[in-house]
């Protein structure tokens, strides 16, 4: 049975989203038909535009995605203390960005004089607001249909372009994250799309990798692309805000993954291992095959079983999805 949305997606339990959406036709939503031969590659740069737009607007960031033939990917943060640190004006204009808004949001922005009532209807109206722009489900909306829209247009059609919910994994841990992100960067390796991850075309790796050749300092966070969630370095106190590796761990790490999983590198494992797997405490071959299985070998929840367990039990689970996998691979 399908679960509800949101008891796949909770911010009590990790702010860290895995979302995969996936296109119901025939014909690709990116590459090439190859009954009529018509390309449609040109889609893949909408998502990641699309992608990298809303997260200026929402309090979202992205850690990872990746463009497909048929479908993409997204890692996702919920920057929750973002969102409500925002003042009433801020999240107007945020929203307004998006959609027309209500008479009185817009004469709010013109900042026109309001009476107390229409203030009010304005209040309820924006914190309706601000909890949408912390939403994952109105973020990949807001991409999904603006897509659709013009692919339909392009088509000349009309008609469902996406499939009706997207697949979302809560991402508990560390061990999760990062296997997950590493996935996410590694599908056109493991799709013969690309042979390296810097020139795997839209996907946030080759977009890490472009900016850190350019960085005197590749893991200072303002010398990484502003545009995607910076790597902050390992876990200590205070912790800044960003993903707990540093990024040349991760790239390293993103690299080496790549070329074990090659086909002329098939069952060679590499001497020399990143670091990060060491600190991560990840069997190697455990993390060779989630590179390539991490969608469709783990359940909703994933991460270790203490905080897998633990998690559960906050939502009122009575039984514990994906826990023989999480054991066997993040424990």
């Amino acid at each position: 049975m399908t679960k509800a949305r949101k008891q796949q997606i909770s911010l009590e339990a990790t702010p860290y989203y895995h979302c995969v959406t996936r296109c119901v036709r025939r014909a690709f939503l990116c590459g090439e038909d190859r009954q009529t031969g018509q390309s449609f590659e040109h889609r893949r740069g909408w998502i990641e535009d699309r992608l990298l737009e809303l997260q200026t607007v929402f309090a979202i960031d992205i850690a990872a995605y990746a463009v497909m033939s048929n479908h993409y990917h997204v890692v996702l943060h919920v920057n929750k203390a973002q969102a409500e640190s925002w003042s009433e004006l801020e999240v107007v204009e945020r929203w307004q960005r998006l959609f027309k808004g209500t008479l009185l949001t817009q004469k709010f922005l013109r900042k026109e004089k309001l009476d107390p009532a229409e203030y009010d209807a304005v209040s309820e109206q924006v914190a309706v607001w601000r909890e949408r722009l912390m939403d994952i489900s109105w973020f990949i909306r807001c991409t999904n249909e603006f897509i659709a829209r013009k692919a339909n247009e392009e088509d000349n059609c009309t008609g469902r372009f996406w499939e009706g919910r997207f697949k979302s994994q809560a991402l508990l841990d560390e061990k999760a994250l990062a296997a997950c992100m590493a996935y996410v960067d590694l599908n056109p390796i493991r799709a013969a799309m690309a042979e390296t991850p810097e020139a795997s075309d839209h996907t946030s790796v080759k977009a890490r990798c472009e900016k850190a050749k350019a960085a005197t300092s590749p893991n200072h966070k303002y010398q990484q692309p502003n545009t995607l969630m910076p790597f902050v370095g390992n876990p200590r106190e205070p912790m800044p805000e960003g993903l707990p590796f540093k990024l040349t761990a991760y790239l390293e790490l993103v690299d080496w993954t790549g070329r074990q999983l090659r086909n002329d590198k098939r069952g060679v494992i590499d001497s020399q291992l990143p670091s990060i797997l060491n600190r991560l405490e990840i069997d190697i071959k455990h993390w060779l095959y989630m590179a390539q299985h991490f969608e469709s070998r783990f359940k909703g929840l994933v991460g270790g079983v203490c905080q897998l367990k633990k998690v559960c039990r906050s939502l009122g689970m009575s039984r514990t999805p994906g826990l023989s996998a999480c054991q066997y691979f993040l424990a």
